[in-house]
């Protein structure tokens, strides 16, 4: 008695592959599809940036208001946030991808220390309207 089996070797005979035509017609779908969602997606990638850069700002203010509140006067760098423990490591701008970028803001007369104030260093202007640097 012979097993009825398909034969699975001939799977793909004369006429069953895909046309030149049905692959074409695939990828203009598919590019169709990557030119509507690709500029959403970066529109979303730097409205994320904008937001990690106004909460770094807000947590550096913050923590520069304890130093103060702590200490009676301002640092004199942002490494001795670290150095004394008011942060883990200096945040990072997100906009430039450096912990180094941040500008100082110097305390009003009469008030010791040097950093009073923190601010970016980023070029260019927020979905807000204002530029970077005035946030």
């Amino acid at each position: 008695m012979t097993p009825r089996c398909r034969n699975f070797s001939r799977v793909r005979g004369p006429g069953r592959g895909f046309t030149l035509i049905e692959l074409l017609v695939v990828l203009a779908i598919v590019a169709l599809l990557g030119t509507l969602a690709l500029p959403r997606y970066y529109g979303q990638v730097e409205a994320a940036k904008e937001t990690a850069l106004r909460e770094n700002l807000r947590t550096l203010r913050e923590v520069l208001d304890r130093f103060y509140g702590d200490t009676g006067r301002y640092p004199e760098s942002l490494q001795e946030l670290v150095d004394r423990r008011y942060l883990r490591s200096l945040p990072v701008d997100p906009l430039t991808d450096s912990t180094a970028s941040w500008v100082v803001v110097p305390p009003p007369a009469g008030y010791a220390g040097k950093v009073y104030d923190i601010r970016s260093i980023a070029a260019g202007v927020g979905k807000n309207g204002q530029p970077y640097a005035k946030w």
